[in-house]
């Protein structure tokens, strides 16, 4: 039990200081190092192993809070001063979380369907793109219009908070209320940030109740689906082919990232593997 803890701790760590690194999400992460599926069942079965479930959030909270505070800074300086080889560290980092994710879909071998669940993520990922711009912009001051605005706001937000492969800045860009949500947050505006708030918890609650029982019934899609989103969202990752030296180093950190990743999940991998 104390070293799942210590696992459940480092991984918050690796996650709170990756997540605000551009194109990586937190839930991506998560996924990759084989933590998502734990945590999206803390948060919907809360009730029903509070102890449990209340344990392991505090330990990953306080991780991830670790790693925000310590890592998060030192990580964007080295991504400024050598962009390619650390973005390709990450690239790295989400090819040694396949072998996972494509275990816990509980997958025998790829066929048709496998990749059409693929697709399906990728297309999904990419349907984000067309929100119309500005399209929750409208009437945020104050009535009943604009809280349902928000409120749904809110809960499409939770979508790209709890989904692999999805950046909430990027999602509330679109819907035109980043700028609105950053001010309200400096000012401490509560008749903007409530019914946003109310929405996001309302979306979170929805949203891990039904991966909760996408991920128990049907493994083998959820899993494949969500890969798909995580894939999708490499775009946003990649720098381009290097050249020169570089090209070595990128080599280098691309593997360093694949290695560590598949180190961190070796242990969900023999558990998957011990109860096939």
């Amino acid at each position: 039990m104390k070293k799942n803890n210590v696992f459940t701790a480092l991984k918050g760590v690796i996650i709170g200081g990756t997540m605000l690194v551009p194109g990586v999400s937190g839930g991506s992460m998560a996924m990759i190092l084989g933590i998502y599926d734990r945590l999206i069942s803390a948060v919907s079965s809360f009730t029903r192993h509070r102890k449990e479930n209340l344990a392991f959030l505090i330990i990953f909270s306080l991780g991830g809070i670790l790693g925000i505070l310590a890592f998060a800074n030192p990580l964007l300086r080295l991504i400024e001063r050598y962009p390619m080889p650390m973005l390709y560290f990450f690239l790295g980092a989400v090819a040694g979380g396949i072998p996972l994710i494509v275990k816990q879909s509980g997958a025998k071998r790829l066929n048709w369907r496998s990749f059409l669940y693929l697709f399906l993520g990728l297309l999904i990922v990419s349907l984000f793109a067309f929100i119309p711009s500005g399209s929750f912009q409208s009437e945020m001051n104050t009535g009943a219009a604009s809280f349902l605005l928000l409120a749904a706001a809110g809960v499409i937000s939770a979508a790209a908070l709890v989904l692999p492969g999805i950046s909430i800045s990027y999602l509330l860009l679109l819907m035109g209320i980043y700028d609105e949500m950053m001010r309200a947050v400096s000012e401490f505006y509560l008749p903007f940030l409530l019914p946003l708030a109310a929405g996001l918890i309302l979306g979170i609650i929805l949203i891990t109740k039904g991966l909760e029982y996408a991920m128990t019934r049907h493994p083998h899609p959820t899993y494949l689906i969500i890969l798909g989103f995580i894939l999708g969202s490499l775009g946003e990752l990649f720098p381009g082919i290097p050249s020169g030296g570089e090209l070595v180093l990128c080599v280098l950190t691309l593997a360093a990232g694949f290695f560590a990743v598949l180190f961190l999940s070796r242990a969900e991998l023999k558990e998957i593997a011990a109860s096939a």
